[in-house]
C-alpha cells in the first residue's frame, strides 16, 4: 500500500503531467531558453539537472540515516518523515505558475527527495516481511500496487483537465496545479494504512552512545562485509549503469514525447497511462521469466531490450514510433526494478542489520540517476536536441549487461 501511495509522486509528478505542464509555462518566446544566473540553459536541461541534484543530496543523506535507523530502530519514523515532505512538497507545487521558477523547481527537489528518502526505509522492510522464496512475488505486487493506484489518481486528473471547457474552468493551469495538490493529498493518507500497520522498526533500538558515530560504524561495517562478497561486488557495478538508463528514461520519456515529438499534453499523459498498465503485467511477466531462468538471465534479457528501445528511440519522428517505443518501455520498466530489488534482497548476506545494506542498494541508484540526468541534461543543453542524449543511454545499458553476463546465471538467485 505504500507502493500505491508514493506512486502517484512517480507518475503525476515525475512521468505524466508536471514535465509537459513545466514545459509549457517555462517556454520563452517559443524556443524553450531560460536565464538563470545570466545563463541560458534549456528548460529541459534545467529539469533534469535538478532531478538530477535531488537524487544526488538523497545520496548523500541515505547512507547515514538509515545506519542510524538500524541503530536506534526507528525505521518507521524515518520513514514517515520523509513521507511528509514529499507530499507537502507536492502540494507546494500548486502555486507554480511559471514565473515562480524557483518555487517550483525548490518542490519539486524537496518532492523528489522525499520520495527517495522513504524508499530507502521502504526496500529494507522487505527481507522482513518476505521470506526469500516470496520475495520476487511480493516485489512485483509491490510495484502492481503502485501501478494500479497511480494510474487511478491518474484517471482522475486526466478526466478533469481534459474536461476544463465543460467545468466552466477559464485558468489554463489550475487544473494540472490541483493535480499536483492531489498528488500530494493522495501520497499522505495512503500512506497511514501501512504506517498504522508495519512496527516501528525492524529491530530491537541499541541502547546509549551516539546514534551519529554508530551510523558511520555500521556504514565501516557493511563496507567490509561488501568487499567479501564476489556476487555483490559484480551486480553492484552492473546494476549502477543499467539502472542508470532505466530512470533517465523514466523521467524525461514525457519531455522527449513533448520536445522532440510534438505531441499535445493529453496525448502523453494518455500514453504514460497505457503504460502503467503494461508495466504491471511486464513486473508479473519478468517475476515470471526469473522463475523459470533465474534473476541474473532475466535481468540480461530486460537490459537488452532496453538496449532496443533507446536505439528505436533515436530514429523515431512521429507519434506512432513513439507509442510502440512507450509499450515496449512499460513491458520492463517494473520488470527490471523489480527484478533488481529482489536479486539483491538475496545477495545480500543474511545479518540482523540490513537497512544499511539496503543504504548501499539506494545510494548506487540514486548515484546513478543523479549521473544519468545531469548527463541527459547537459547533453540536451550542448546540443539543443534529445536524441543525442539517447546515444549515451546506449552505452550505459551495454556495460551494465556486459557487467551482467559476467554473473553466474540460475544458480546465483
Amino acid at each position: 500500500m505504500y507502493d500505491w501511495a508514493n506512486s502517484a509522486y512517480a507518475l503525476v509528478i515525475s512521468s505524466a503531467i508536471f514535465p509537459a505542464y513545466y514545459n509549457e509555462v517555462t517556454r520563452a518566446q517559443g524556443d524553450g531558453q531560460l536565464e538563470i544566473a545570466g545563463l541560458s540553459i534549456q528548460n529541459t536541461g534545467l529539469y533534469a539537472i535538478v532531478l538530477g541534484l535531488s537524487f544526488g543530496l538523497v545520496a548523500v543523506l541515505s547512507p547515514l540515516l538509515s545506519s542510524i535507523s538500524d541503530y536506534a530502530g526507528n525505521h518507521k519514523s524515518f520513514m514517515r518523515f520523509f513521507c511528509w515532505l514529499g507530499a507537502l512538497s507536492c502540494m507546494g507545487l500548486f502555486f507554480f505558475k511559471g514565473p515562480n521558477l524557483f518555487l517550483g523547481l525548490s518542490c519539486l527537489m524537496l518532492a523528489t527527495v522525499g520520495y527517495s528518502g522513504s524508499i530507502v526505509f521502504y526496500n529494507a522492510f522487505l527481507p522482513a516481511i518476505a521470506s526469500t522464496p516470496m520475495q520476487d512475488k511480493v516485489s512485483a505486487r509491490g510495484y502492481a500496487y503502485g501501478y494500479i493506484g497511480a494510474s487511478t489518481l491518474l484517471l482522475i486528473n486526466l478526466a478533469a483537465i481534459l474536461n476544463r471547457e465543460a467545468l466552466g474552468i477559464t485558468d489554463e493551469t489550475l487544473l494540472p496545479r490541483l493535480s499536483f495538490f492531489l498528488t500530494g493529498v493522495w501520497w499522505l493518507g495512503f500512506a497511514q494504512i501501512p504506517f498504522s500497520r508495519l512496527p516501528h522498526g525492524l529491530y530491537r533500538p541499541r541502547p546509549d552512545g551516539h546514534y551519529l558515530a554508530h551510523g558511520y560504524r555500521e556504514l565501516g561495517k557493511v563496507w567490509r562485509s561488501l568487499r567479501t562478497e564476489p556476487l555483490l561486488r559484480r551486480f553492484l557495478p552492473g546494476f549502477f549503469f543499467y539502472i542508470m538508463g532505466v530512470q533517465t528514461v523514466m523521467f524525461m520519456a514525457a519531455s522527449f514525447g513533448e520536445k522532440e515529438i510534438g505531441l499535445p499534453v493529453a496525448a502523453l499523459i494518455a500514453t504514460v497511462l497505457i503504460l502503467e498498465y503494461v508495466g504491471i503485467a511486464g513486473a508479473f511477466l519478468f517475476a515470471w521469466i526469473s522463475r523459470k531462468t533465474g534473476n541474473i538471465p532475466a535481468l540480461r534479457i530486460a537490459v537488452s531490450v532496453w538496449i532496443g528501445i533507446c536505439a528505436g528511440a533515436y530514429f523515431i519522428k512521429g507519434p506512432a514510433g513513439f507509442y510502440i517505443c512507450a509499450g515496449f518501455i512499460g513491458l520492463v520498466m517494473g520488470g527490471v526494478q523489480s527484478l533488481s530489488r529482489s536479486t539483491y534482497a538475496k545477495l545480500i548476506p543474511p545479518m540482523e542489520h540490513n537497512a544499511a545494506f539496503f543504504s548501499f542498494y539506494d545510494v548506487c541508484e540514486k548515484i546513478a540517476i543523479m549521473c544519468g540526468l545531469i548527463m541527459f541534461g547537459y547533453l540536451d543543453n550542448l546540443t539543443g536536441s534529445m536524441r543525442g542524449s539517447i546515444l549515451a543511454l546506449i552505452i550505459w545499458f551495454v556495460i551494465g549487461l556486459v557487467m551482467l553476463l559476467r554473473m553466474p546465471g540460475k544458480k546465483t538467485a
